[in-house]
């Protein structure tokens, strides 16, 4: 079932924060996964090397989270994915937006013992 214009009435939800060295992805859904809004540093009007600044992960988390009040959001859990500047910011931003935060989990892959090394050199 898409959640359309008319369906008002997501109280909870769960916001996805992707946060990438050169890019911020924002993605609100509700608790059965369907997307309400999203945002991206480059939707909100950043281009190139300022796309990776706290600043613009701040407007594009900003604008994925009024998106989803629009829709009646209210409160949320919050998935944090990746290494990057737009951590933080995420951070301050929920803070001060007024969307209650139910849960926060750190959702970043780790390899438990990753690939191959490379052979060693010699000559």
């Amino acid at each position: 079932m898409a959640v359309t214009k008319s369906n008002k009435n997501v109280v909870d939800g769960r916001i996805y924060i992707l946060a990438t060295f050169n890019n911020t992805v924002v993605t609100v859904t509700d608790t059965s996964g369907n997307v309400i809004g999203w945002s991206s540093t480059g939707k909100v009007g950043f281009k190139g090397s300022r796309k990776s600044t706290p600043f613009a992960a701040t407007q594009a988390i900003t604008a994925a989270v009024d998106a989803g009040k629009a829709m009646g959001l209210r409160s949320a859990a919050v998935y944090i994915k990746g290494p990057g500047p737009g951590r933080d910011a995420a951070l301050r931003v929920l803070r001060t937006v007024g969307i209650k935060v139910t849960e926060m989990q750190d959702v970043t892959p780790i390899p438990h013992n990753g690939t191959r090394a490379k052979k060693p050199r010699h000559g």
